[in-house]
């Protein structure tokens, strides 16, 4: 039994504090607690002025009736409280700094009104001892005016409603029941019913209210979560491609409007495709996600960094150009240390290119294409470093963009052509093949450079169109050479990539009647890597035509000897940095290496760029099975290679000339 009641004490006491919170606003919510300031600013300025009309003119009717003090001095003091209350919520602003002030100001407008409540049933009682039966009746018209006053315009504010209420329905009952007078007896307690009606109505409806606002903030709570998902990049937590690029416009639009400046800098990942191959998707989401911490390590909170997608990244500072620059560095320097996740170790690297709005003119876009073009000329030109947009840059985009309008508008069968370079054996002193080499010369702007024009076909979209063409005019030309000599000829990454484009090659050389066997296709480590799996299928294909594959530019790239292993490759061409290197020891060394390598594997091995006696004795000395370069020849048209080489023993002769001098 002692168990119940304490059980029952507790509750009580639990239920006491509940009230409590309520009525001192303890417990109110942050969100209601806003609401209810926004919507009592707007009525408590009509209770003050109920009031105060009121108020004189109760104390013009007791005037004459009632002491002078009682209907002059304390209605005018009270009055005057009541107006400056009335100029300052009206003055007040409509928006509060946060939720605690918000419940400072409804505290203390709980407190004030029911001081003043008592202020004026005070007064009004005190003036209904003064006068006959009318001046009484308009006291209780006042009082009751005042209970519903206080009712509707603090609806929002339930406590302070009650409190009021309170205060003035309990004085004026206590008063009337005490007078004896039974007819103000009736109206006492029927002014408490209709009161104790309203206050019902009063708590409904602010229920009502407080589940309005808990809806709102929910809503509110969810769009803002639904916007942060949509704007967050579900796999590293940075910022998405959506956010980076509205953030863009704005800051660009900001900046130019204000004289600031802003730099855009992209970072590209090095080495990752290749380290997502080999150690497949889920590792390579583990790297991206710790990519992204490191990312946040290096950039601080005033510095948006976002995922745009792959292995790319974004940041916008507002800076110079140097500023950015010296970011950009530290964030390559963090990618560029090994990353250990879990057993294993990957070891990547990124780099940066940065565009300013001092240096680029124009929209957002045109300043991310600027950075978009300087992360270009890093990756190409200066990997694993950070490249500031410049007017060097501009003048460089103009230029290619008058290449790739003469591109478009060409005639490529009149205007492209074929040169083409030997390949001689070192040994036996005999021409191999001859490499396939485009140029093109244009009526508007001249001769372009193959690394130039076939880069701006390729984003053009006509790279396969090109060499299609190309391919059909290089087996032309051989045709007319002796049976021996091979035909090399360059594929870029799309056309190795492109299942159409290596059908078409098929049907090319089906048409030519040129054996396939007397080809020999060459790749790129770059054209291999873009799409391993792509790659290695067009490979396969073209070697089940009866052509060959040579990896040309060997020792550039990322392949390593599990990509040689498993490539269907018959020729290995040695890129021209280790021939021109042979001239140093170390060098030299570096060469033989490579060039050991391709033995061991069966592989073909072709050296590039050889243009001294210096570097084909050397070439002979390790063993090399072949080379091209300036030496023997430079690229020629079709009718000077058909002259020079058109008989076998001709091309022998040269051969063992070139040969002896070394």
């Amino acid at each position: 039994m002692m168990g119940c009641c304490t059980h029952v004490g507790r509750s009580s006491m639990q239920m006491a504090k509940r009230i409590l919170g309520w009525l001192t606003l303890r417990s109110v919510d942050p969100d209601l607690a806003v609401a209810q300031y926004r919507q009592v600013q707007r009525q408590i300025p009509m209770l003050y002025a109920l009031l105060s009309v009121n108020a004189v003119a109760v104390a013009y009717t007791h005037l004459g009736v009632a002491p002078g003090w009682m209907t002059i001095w304390v209605p005018a003091v009270l009055v005057t409280v009541s107006l400056v209350r009335l100029v300052t919520w009206t003055r007040r602003p409509q928006h509060v700094a946060d939720a605690g002030q918000a419940l400072h100001m409804l505290r203390r407008t709980t407190v004030l009104g029911s001081v003043l409540a008592i202020a004026y049933i005070a007064w009004s009682l005190a003036l209904n001892g003064y006068g006959n039966d009318r001046e009484h009746a308009h006291v209780a018209i006042f009082i009751a005016v005042t209970v519903i006053g206080c009712i509707f315009c603090l609806m929002h504010l339930p406590q302070a409603a009650l409190a009021i209420t309170t205060i003035v329905t309990v004085s004026f009952l206590v008063y009337y029941l005490s007078s004896g007078d039974r007819i103000y007896t009736a109206i006492g307690l029927n002014i408490l019913l209709v009161t104790l009606v309203m206050i019902r109505v009063l708590l409904n409806s602010f229920r009502g209210f407080d589940q309005l606002i808990r809806t709102q903030g929910e809503t509110t709570r969810l769009n803002r979560d639904v916007t942060l998902l949509a704007h967050t990049d579900m796999l590293t937590g940075l910022p998405n491609r959506r956010l980076f690029f509205s953030e863009l416009d704005e800051e660009v639009a900001t900046c130019r409007t204000q004289g600031r400046e802003l730099a855009l800098g992209l970072i590209d990942l090095d080495r990752f495709k290749a380290a997502n191959d080999t150690f497949g998707h889920l590792l390579g989401d583990q790297l991206l996600e710790a990519v992204g911490q490191r990312l946040r390590d290096v950039f601080n909170s005033d510095c948006l960094v976002a995922r745009l997608g792959g292995d790319e990244f974004g940041f916008l500072l507002e800076s110079d150009g140097a500023a950015a620059c010296d970011l950009g560095v530290r964030a390559c320097d963090a990618l560029s240390r090994p990353f250990r996740l879990g057993d294993i170790t990957v070891s990547i690297g990124a780099s940066c290119g940065i565009a300013t709005t001092r240096d680029v003119s124009g929209t957002a876009m045109s300043l991310y294409d600027a950075a978009d073009y300087a992360l270009y000329n890093a990756k190409s030109e200066h990997r694993g470093v950070s490249v500031l947009y410049s007017a060097k840059h501009e003048r460089r985009i103009r230029s290619e963009r008058a290449v790739e309008a003469a591109l478009q508008a060409a005639d490529l069968d009149a205007e492209m052509d074929v040169h083409f370079q030997p390949i001689v054996h070192v040994e036996r002193g005999t021409v191999l093949a001859a490499e396939a080499l485009a140029r093109w010369t244009s009526p508007q702007i001249g001769q372009v450079r193959p690394d130039v024009f076939i880069a701006l076909a390729e984003r053009a979209g006509i790279i396969h169109r090109i060499t299609l063409m190309l391919l059909e005019k290089a087996l032309a030309s051989l045709e007319r050479l002796p049976s021996g000599i091979l035909l090399s000829f360059n594929l870029s990454a799309h056309d190795l990539a492109s299942e159409e484009a290596v059908t078409g090659l098929a049907a090319v050389i089906q048409r030519s009647g040129v054996e396939p066997s007397r080809l020999v296709f060459e790749l790129t480590e770059t054209a291999v890597l873009r799409d391993f799996p792509a790659a290695e299928h067009g490979m396969r294909r073209l070697r089940a035509l009866g052509a060959r594959i040579a990896l040309d530019d060997f020792g550039t790239g990322q392949s390593g000897l599990s990509y040689l292993h498993r490539l269907p490759i018959d020729k290995v061409k040695i890129d021209r940095s280790f021939v021109s290197g042979a001239s140093e020891p170390s060098g030299r060394e570096l060469l033989s290496a490579v060039v050991a390598l391709c033995r061991s594997l069966r592989l073909e091995c072709i050296a590039e760029g050889v243009e001294d006696q210096q570097q084909l004795r050397h070439l002979r000395e390790i063993g090399c099975d072949a080379f091209q370069g300036y030496l023997f020849a430079k690229p020629m048209p079709a009718e000077e290679l058909t002259a020079r080489f058109g008989s076998a023993e001709h091309a022998r002769e040269l051969v063992h000339q070139e040969l002896l001098r070394a």
